[in-house]
Formats: structure tokens, sequence, C-alpha cells
């Protein structure tokens, strides 16, 4: 399994938003779509950061209140690790754990392509491991 059949299965939708938006703006979208990271665009649909809940309290504990007129470019995280449709879910598994994150952009050829949430992993994970256990009671009874 692979991010491409993750991506098939749940829709290549993405919430993005503008690095000139506001702090406020930001939460309302996470709040009215309820997810929890927005991917920061720039041109070409290419990433230039993400915005997670994390990255808001982070910035209202520092800012206090005042973080809410703050830009998005002011307090995205610059630095986004990316996955490909080739990815395995083991790599996504591996790079979400390490890098103690819980959204991955899905960018081809430079272009946001899609986005893979922690909750997607698991969810197909645990669809793996019941195909894989019915697959073994089928054997058993059969054999």
């Amino acid at each position: 399994m692979n991010v491409k059949s993750i991506l098939d299965a749940k829709g290549r939708a993405v919430a993005t938003i503008a690095p000139d938006a506001t702090l406020a703006a930001a939460a309302h979208m996470l709040a009215e779509k309820r997810i929890g990271a927005v991917v920061v665009t720039g041109a070409g649909h290419s990433v230039a950061g993400i915005l997670s809940e994390r990255d808001i309290v982070r910035s209202l504990a520092e800012h206090g209140a005042g973080a809410l007129d703050r830009s998005v470019a002011e307090t995205m995280t610059r630095k986004v690790v990316t996955c490909s449709e080739q990815d395995s879910i083991g790599q996504l598994m591996e790079s979400m754990t390490d890098g103690k994150f819980r959204h991955l952009p899905v960018v081809e050829g430079g272009r946001l392509v899609g986005i893979i949430s922690i909750g997607d992993v698991v969810k197909r994970r645990l669809a793996e491991i019941e195909s894989e256990a019915n697959a073994l009671k089928d054997y058993v009874m059969n054999a």
C-alpha cells in the first residue's frame, strides 16, 4: 500500500491558505473544516509552508491574543516534510513518528496534489491488518 492508494480512496482535496492571511482566518478555517492543519501555498500551487493547530497555540502562548492578527507566514512551519504518491505507509509512519507531526503534504513535480494525515495512515493500516486476519482465518478454515 502506498500514498496513491490512500489518496484514491479519500480524495485529493487540500485546504490551503495564502501566506498573507491572518492567524484568525486560519484558525476559523481549521475549525470550520474540522481539520488540524492547512497548507500554505505559493506560486504555481507549490508548498510554501504548513500551519497546524500546534503552530497557532505556540504563537498565542508567545504573543498573546495579538497573535491572531499576525500573518500565517510569520507563524507557519517553513521546513515542510512532504511525501510522494509512491511512498509506502511504512515510510509515512516513520516520517510522522520521527518528525512528531501529523500531516504530510503530497507533492508531485513540485505541485501539491494531496495531503495525508495520521488518521488516514492509521485507518489504512487497520484495514490492511483486518484483511490479513481475514485471509489467515479463511486459510485455516479451508486447510
